[in-house]
């Protein structure tokens, strides 16, 4: 029946709604005038008393309409519609007073008081009771779920979430312990101790992290607080990281690497950047590449005067234009976009686009990273990563460019692929060339100033682990990690592009810079942190009813079980907290001269045999990995599986069948 109500027209249940308050206020008068005083004594026939309840009755209804009390929609009833009742209240006791002046009808004054309140408790009470019966059901229905946070990020998510038809606020979960059994807008505040408990008996379907602090160290701690929990966690930025300046339902967000890893943003210097880049023409070779596409937006924010993107992938460089003219556009930006298709092997394509618009600085981001794919095509990955960066700094030299950046690698420190061996000779390449500017000039200033930017994993790409362990876990397994042993250091998108920049900026010539990373990661251990952020738990020998296994599934050809920042072990420490300066032997450039001549002659000749022999003999330190085992005979080659143990080898099949 009460389904039936509310499908009748609007203004049909306006009606029912104005009959009502008429009720409820005639009411309201009888009890004030009950509980008051004998109403015999007071009205001195039935029609001059039903002349008053009648004329206060329909003029209180007429002020009502006047101020709007029919138009709000009762089932998202807000504070400014309560306001508006208790107007209309005070006014239909005013009338109250009139009408029994006008008729010399007497009334005690706490008739109108009494009135007053009556009417304000049925008229509001009402409207709230249908509210409470129309949001009841849905309210049932919905998953309850627990808010880490009780600050108004949190406040403001639970109220977006309350006017939504998917998550029913249950609790609030605090780090303060004097926080603990306190309300919040009506729902209960816990202590994060005490949160497997009430996950458990409120039986909470995940947890929704929306603290004020924007500190990644601050979020992880709350992480590892709640990953023993194994309940799916979502993530809320903080009202002050969002331009609205409120929460939405929209704002939930699965976790990303930043909230995993727990990472302070590397400082900027900004002055230092905007003195690099400021008013100058900037060209980004791999543009449309993860890092290309975020050194791209970052380099646009410092005012450049025109920004090539020089892409050989035709619908990345139309994706990164596009996005980069809608930033302008949207940050009323006045730079140039000037997208370039064309391949860094063409040396005088490099030339003719750095000449014709007068490149000033030079971000070389081009580069083929996949290390199992340029394991496997050796001699493409040498031309594009060896001879492509050479190609593009020689035209740098000829088109007067003041400074040219290399984007490098840690694969590049003692490589065990090819991949590795072609970015260390490319940053040879790179010092050669500037110790043959120094040279050739007058000892001191060289005409164009090289430098070379090694980091670590970028993750947040498309080849990065998180994506692909998200993906594999919520299609229930396995999760696959190469080795149980292997870490990485980790770089969010934006950090590394902010390195690079930086680094760049405080180039003099021929240097190598890093980025103090930390502590390296162990990827089985990120994995495991995965798994149960995301409400899973973890099979294992010991635990064999969990929901997700993780599969070992053996080195990749040319994979390390660790990687390294520095070859040398004295690096030098600049103007720059996190940046370091490594201190490390270069290569004579006659001799690097006949070494690509060399490499050239045998990628012309298809000699993939040849080509590898001459890496392995260059000053490189390349010692290819796949013919090493490692210490629990796993083969590096990946033809073996381990399960979580590592003393549990199985082969692949054998390891999915257990499932």
């Amino acid at each position: 029946m009460f389904d039936k109500f509310l499908e009748l027209p609007r203004y049909i249940k306006r009606i029912i709604t104005l009959l009502s308050d008429a009720f409820m206020l005639g009411v309201a008068l009888f009890l004030a005038l009950w509980l008051n005083a004998d109403p015999a004594a007071v009205f001195p026939s039935p029609a001059l008393s039903g002349s008053l309840a009648g004329l206060t009755i329909v003029c209180s209804i007429g002020v009502f309409i006047k101020l709007g009390l029919y138009r709000a929609v009762i089932r998202y009833l807000s504070d400014r519609a309560i306001l508006t009742i208790m107007a209309g209240s005070v006014s239909s006791v005013l009338i109250l007073l009139l009408f029994s002046l006008v008729l010399d009808v007497v009334l005690v004054s706490g008739v109108f008081i009494l009135y007053g309140a009556l009417a304000f408790l049925f008229v509001g009470g009402t409207r709230l009771g249908v509210r409470m019966l129309i949001n009841h059901p849905g309210h049932r229905d919905k998953k309850p779920v627990g808010i880490v946070g009780v600050g108004e990020t949190a406040r403001q998510l639970a109220s977006a979430l309350a006017q939504g038809t998917e998550y029913r606020p249950a609790a609030f979960f605090t780090l303060d312990p004097v926080g603990h059994l306190s309300l919040v807008s009506g729902i209960p505040v816990y202590n994060i101790s005490v949160a497997n408990r009430v996950v458990r008996e409120q039986a909470l379907g995940r947890l929704l992290l929306a603290v004020d602090s924007d500190s990644p160290s601050e979020r992880q701690r709350i992480l590892a607080r709640l990953e023993p929990l194994m309940v799916p966690v979502q993530v809320v930025p903080s009202v002050s990281g969002m331009v609205s300046g409120r929460v939405k339902v929209a704002d939930i967000r699965d976790l990303d690497v930043q909230d995993l890893l727990g990472r302070e943003p590397v400082p900027v210097d900004q002055a230092l950047l905007h003195e690099g880049l400021k008013g100058r023409s900037v060209l980004v070779t791999g543009a449309g590449g993860s890092i290309g596409s975020e050194l791209c937006r970052q380099i646009i924010a410092e005012g450049p005067s025109s920004l090539i993107l020089f892409e050989q992938s035709e619908y990345a460089l139309y994706r990164t234009e596009r996005e980069l003219q809608a930033i302008c556009a949207r940050e009323d930006l006045s730079v140039r976009i000037l997208p370039v298709l064309g391949s860094v092997l063409h040396r005088r394509r490099c030339l003719d686009v750095m000449q014709a618009h007068r490149v000033q600085v030079v971000y070389h981001a081009a580069a083929y990273k996949h290390v199992p794919l340029v394991e496997s095509n050796p001699i493409e990955g040498v031309q594009n990563n060896v001879f492509g960066t050479w190609y593009a700094a020689e035209a740098a030299i000829e088109a007067g460019v003041e400074r040219f950046v290399l984007v490098s690698t840690d694969k590049a420190v003692r490589p065990a692929n090819i991949m590795g061996a072609s970015k260390r000779l490319a940053e040879l390449v790179l010092q050669g060339l500037a110790t043959r500017e120094a040279w050739q000039g007058d000892g001191t200033t060289p005409s164009t100033i090289f430098t070379m930017v090694r980091f670590g994993n970028v993750l947040g790409s498309s080849g990065s682990v998180v994506p692909l362990f998200r993906q594999q876990i919520r299609e229930g397994g396995p999760v696959t990690v190469t080795h149980p042993h292997i870490s990485r250091y980790f770089m969010t998108i934006p950090e590394a592009a902010q390195l690079v920049l930086q680094a760049g900026a405080m180039a003099r010539g021929g240097e190598v810079f890093v980025l103090d990373m930390g502590e390296p990661v162990k990827i089985a251990d990120l994995a495991c942190k995965m798994i149960h952020l995301m409400g899973c738990t973890e099979r294992t020998p010991d635990s064999p009813n969990g929901e997700i296994e993780i599969v070992f599934t053996g080195l990749r050809p040319g994979e390390k079980l660790y990687e390294e920042l520095l070859i040398g072990h004295d690096p030098q420490g600049t103007d720059h907290p996190r940046i370091m300066m490594a201190r490390e032997a270069s290569a004579p450039w006659p001799y690097l001269v006949k070494l690509l001549d060399d490499l050239k002659d045998s990628s012309q000749r298809f000699d993939r045999e040849r080509l590898v022999s001459l890496l392995l003999q260059a000053p490189l330190g390349y010692h290819p990995q796949e013919a090493e085992l490692v210490s629990d005979g796993m083969s590096r080659a990946g033809s073996a599986v381990a399960r979580r143990s590592p003393d549990n080898v199985r082969p692949l099949g054998v390891a999915r069948k257990a499932q």
